[in-house]
């Protein structure tokens, strides 16, 4: 089977990402910000599984435009970062966000910073029989750093700093998400997928193609070539393995970040399983890259829409267009944001839009399928802790 869907990405001559000068031009604006930080994230599909995101803050007031694709494993052309990368980034500088605020807290001075993250995510059963389902397992984390503070000390602080986490919010609340659903312009009720109470939120249709960039000279995101090879057990890297009928895999998505003197976090996603293409990030909460929350609720959106791209495509079945509109909640930090508090999050709120000519109850078990099968969907609702190692250096 050939790449699926034209290289929209590659080929358009746009930035991949960048900061949207004209956001109220665009019409996306920021939901209600009820806990610190909350987010509305626009994401439409281009062609294939290349997708388009818009994240608008209302904590900083920014959106960014930031695109995502899949590489051999599912067909796609790897002209930009797998939807997994963004949540492992993300997490990544939120992370370090929050190590560095407290240490400056506590007068600890923090020398050869770095962090070594491993998420795991697994698919298993059947799509034709509909008993597939996406898993997301507990994070691995390595920091690597050298400190004057003793082993106990240094683990509680790190410890503390994780916590503090706004994404705490999400591995430890069990959260179930909620969902609005619209076909060819018109409502209508999910059938298991759990709905939102509120109205429909109106159709973003082709208001993306408004934005416009704020001009920056700096590279926020670019390929770094093949990620070294490592072993994972049910792993893969077989071309169109993700479009198997049958599935029993676990996928590893790692990030190695590191502070630059300039106060950017540099992040290098690594593509373990399904094997592929690195990417380096850039992240930062002053508005010269990404922040971390723009990262994982841009990675929810997408890993979100590649269900319902494969799930339509391995069934056969018509969506030639379909776009969600996403809002995330977060407390602040708990170090960064001054709280002193373990991070919170809502549950995540997605409407969906889809243009199909298939009847409704194909169209609600596109949502249905297309929630079941998300592994960033599964991290919500799953209670996960993170296993924690600290290498001196």
């Amino acid at each position: 089977m050939g790449q699926i869907g034209e290289d929209i990405i590659g080929t358009s001559g746009m930035k991949p990402f960048f900061s949207v000068a004209n956001a109220d031009a665009v019409t996306i604006d920021a939901p209600e910000n009820r806990k610190g930080d909350a987010l509305r994230t626009w994401v439409r599909s281009l062609s294939g599984f290349q997708k388009e995101a818009l994240v608008r803050s209302a904590k900083t007031g920014r959106t960014w435009r930031l695109v995502s694709d899949e590489g051999p494993y599912l067909n796609g052309h790897d002209a930009a970062p797998c939807p997994l990368a963004f949540l492992s980034t993300g997490m990544a500088a939120s992370y370090l966000n929050e190590i560095t605020a407290l240490a400056e807290q506590r007068g600890v001075e923090l020398r050869k910073l770095r962090l070594i993250q491993n998420n795991y995510y697994t698919m298993r059963g059947s799509m034709p029989k509909r008993t597939m389902v996406g898993g997301s397992e507990p994070i691995e984390l390595e920091i690597e750093v050298d400190c004057d503070l003793d082993d106990a000390a240094l683990t509680g602080l790190i410890m503390d700093a994780v916590h503090a986490s706004p994404l705490n919010g999400l591995m430890r609340g069990k959260l179930e998400s909620l969902f609005k659903l619209s076909k060819n312009g018109m409502e209508l009720a999910p059938a298991k997928a759990v709905e939102l109470d509120g109205a429909l939120f109106p159709d973003p249709g082709d208001h993306f193609a408004a934005s416009e960039p704020i001009e920056s000279d700096i590279e926020l995101v670019g390929p770094v070539g093949p990620t070294p090879k490592k072993e994972v057990p049910q792993g893969t890297s077989a071309a169109a393995g993700s479009l198997a009928d049958e599935q029993n895999r676990r996928l590893n998505i790692g990030a190695i970040a590191t502070l630059r003197e300039d106060g950017m976090k540099d992040i290098q996603q690594m593509q373990y399983s399904p094997w592929g293409t690195s990417f380096r990030f850039l992240s930062s909460e002053d508005g010269r890259a990404p922040d971390a929350n723009s990262l994982i609720s841009a990675g929810i959106g997408f890993c979100f829409m590649t269900q319902f791209g494969r799930f339509a495509s391995m069934l056969k079945l018509d969506l030639p267009d379909y776009r969600i509109v996403q809002d995330t909640h977060f407390s602040l930090g708990g170090a960064s944001g001054g709280t002193g508090k373990a991070g919170e999050a809502d549950p995540i709120e997605t409407h969906c839009y889809l243009e199909t000519s298939e009847d409704d109850a194909v169209a609600q078990e596109m949502l249905d399928m297309s929630e079941q099968t998300c592994f960033l969907h599964a991290f919500c609702r799953t209670e996960m802790k993170t296993k924690l190692k600290i290498t001196r250096v």
